[in-house]
């Protein structure tokens, strides 16, 4: 895991944040999701300055170990002079070895988050869940992470002020907002009392208001007078010219099917795409995550 300076701002990963959820959906299902209806609570994973620095990591480690319902995984703790934040050796286990910068010697109040993702590394291994190239992976780690409990500490561990900053972690700030938003979206959690850094409730909330946008656009019935209203001269368009993708940056496309036109969306919760046929008021179930979406189409 890398730290990343300057801190970049904004949603430049957002197509394979919401991949590596429905992904992350699709490989546990939603009764394997609830195991992790509870996020890692602060006490378990803090840090004091006079604990023993190998003792205090290994304690920290095995609570990650079994917030992330690891079995039989134990992890072996170290420090040494590296250039990035953290790593982890991934192995058939039963043992794993990590190593984190020397720098968390002295920084201890973030060996949490580092902790949090490479753990997370070894729970992607156990699930056999992947996606191609480096940085895709590592932003499927760090969105599962999150989204399983763990990750409100990488965004925790954002701090940054006029002459320094710190970030932990691939997603931007504002990313590891929108995750944590869909997670609190899921199991009802709001994970903005345990942050500390001063940074971390802005970008909690400003992912939090795009998740909340999402949930807010046509077909679904929440959507707003303006969305609607654009949606049905969008749908016009579609029946006149045969079916057709919305205009660009439109969160829902049009398409000609065997039973007339059908309209395609995300699901609110697991970004999963639906596709249902246009006929008015209907409940659509998602097929992965099975929430159930009231759409006017």
């Amino acid at each position: 895991m890398g730290t990343s300076s300057p801190v970049v701002h904004g949603y430049p990963h957002l197509a394979t944040v919401r991949a590596a959820i429905t992904a992350l959906h699709k490989r546990l299902s939603f009764d394997g999701l609830q195991g992790y209806a509870t996020s890692v609570l602060p006490a378990d994973v803090a840090f004091d300055d006079h604990e023993d620095l190998h003792l205090g990591a290994q304690r920290v480690a095995r609570a990650l170990v079994q917030h992330l319902r690891l079995p039989d995984a134990r992890m072996i703790v170290g420090y040494r002079e590296m250039q990035h934040a953290a790593g982890v050796e991934l192995a058939a286990g039963p043992e794993y070895f990590i190593e984190l910068n020397n720098r968390f010697r002295t920084h201890r109040r973030d060996i949490g988050a580092a902790l949090a993702h490479e753990i997370t590394h070894v729970l992607l291994h156990r699930l056999d869940l992947t996606f191609p190239g480096t940085r895709d992976n590592e932003i499927l780690t760090d969105t599962v992470t999150t989204y399983l409990g763990a990750g409100w500490l990488l965004l925790d561990a954002f701090r940054e002020d006029g002459v320094s900053s710190q970030k932990l972690g691939y997603l931007t700030p504002e990313e590891f907002g929108y995750v944590l938003a869909k997670r609190a979206g899921l199991f009802g959690e709001d994970p903005s009392p345990w942050f500390t850094s001063p940074q971390a409730y802005p970008a909690y909330a400003a992912g939090a208001a795009l998740a909340r946008r999402e949930a807010q656009q046509p077909p679904l019935v929440a959507a707003g007078w303006s969305g609607r209203r654009r949606y049905a001269k969008d749908r016009r368009c579609a029946q006149e010219h045969g079916g057709t993708r919305a205009g660009p940056g439109s969160p829902y496309s049009f398409e000609s099917g065997p039973d007339g036109l059908r309209v395609s969306f995300a699901c609110p919760t697991c970004c999963q795409r639906i596709r249902v046929g246009v006929r008015g008021r209907v409940r659509v179930r998602c097929g992965v995550c099975g929430g159930v979406q009231d759409c006017d189409t």
